[in-house]
């Protein structure tokens, strides 16, 4: 198991405890801070592939979507 899906099985760890019987407060940080991990995580790969996306217009060129966008990186 790699490092995310061992972030991704405590997620929802901490979500199934939440429903059960309610976290600490030193808990409900962790599960933030485990979430906001993840959300970045998925931007960046979506970003990364978005990057590597060519469109061939209708007169024939070819537009990059991450030179066309700016490469944006980490938003």
């Amino acid at each position: 198991m790699d490092s995310m899906e061992k972030k991704i099985a405590r997620i929802n760890e901490l979500y199934h405890k939440s429903k059960a019987e309610g976290l600490t407060e030193e808990e409900k940080k962790e599960q933030a801070a485990l979430r906001s991990e993840y959300i970045a995580s998925i931007r960046a790969n979506l970003r990364g592939q978005l990057n590597n996306i060519d469109i061939q217009e209708k007169d024939g060129s070819v537009t990059n979507l991450g030179e066309r966008y700016g490469n944006k990186g980490t938003h």
